[in-house]
């Protein structure tokens, strides 16, 4: 049986029809363009970590750069690292709000690949036991239990918390 991977209130975004009108959508995010949905629940000097509009799951994690580059082998050392005490806070962020049982983590650098937005940004899934319920497989339609606004809220509280703190 072949299983696939379907967020269906994406589509339209997918095809165009309710993208904001803007050159680079997570740049818009970064300069805090009200054009665009905006669920930034941290920032730092050389990065922003948002919530997926399109969600997996609860507290999906976009991480990316704050300048614009599309390709993972144009970072810098430092935003090499950085971005790696990021992915860990982030771990532990989701770990402290929802405990996970397991993260998906990467990126899809290149519209073969199913990127739909042309800047490099880092997934962060959290995964969790028997993820497909009910309503999932009768309806045919994931159910997202959490407004993304009061997950945003949760996980800039966190988020503020945690970085203050060092990850161990």
């Amino acid at each position: 049986m072949r299983h696939n991977l379907f967020v269906p209130n994406k589509l339209p975004y997918a095809k165009g029809k309710n993208r904001p009108d803007v050159a680079c959508i997570l740049c818009a995010i970064v300069e805090k363009d009200d054009k665009v949905e905006r669920l930034e629940v941290h920032r730092t000097e050389l990065f922003t970590i948002s919530l997926n509009l399109y969600p997996y799951s609860p507290g999906h994690l976009l991480i990316f750069p704050n300048r614009h580059i599309i390709d993972v082998r144009d970072l810098s050392s430092e935003e090499i690292l950085h971005l790696h005490n990021l992915q860990c806070l982030s771990f532990e962020v989701l770990t402290q709000a929802y405990q996970p049982r397991g993260f998906n983590v990467g990126y899809n650098m290149g519209e073969s690949s199913g990127a739909s937005i042309p800047h490099l940004h880092l997934h962060v899934v959290p995964r969790y036991p028997r993820e497909l319920g009910f309503m999932d497989i009768i309806g045919g339609a994931r159910i997202i239990i959490e407004d993304p606004n009061a997950t945003q809220e949760k996980l800039a509280e966190i988020f503020q918390e945690m970085s203050v703190q060092p990850i161990s």
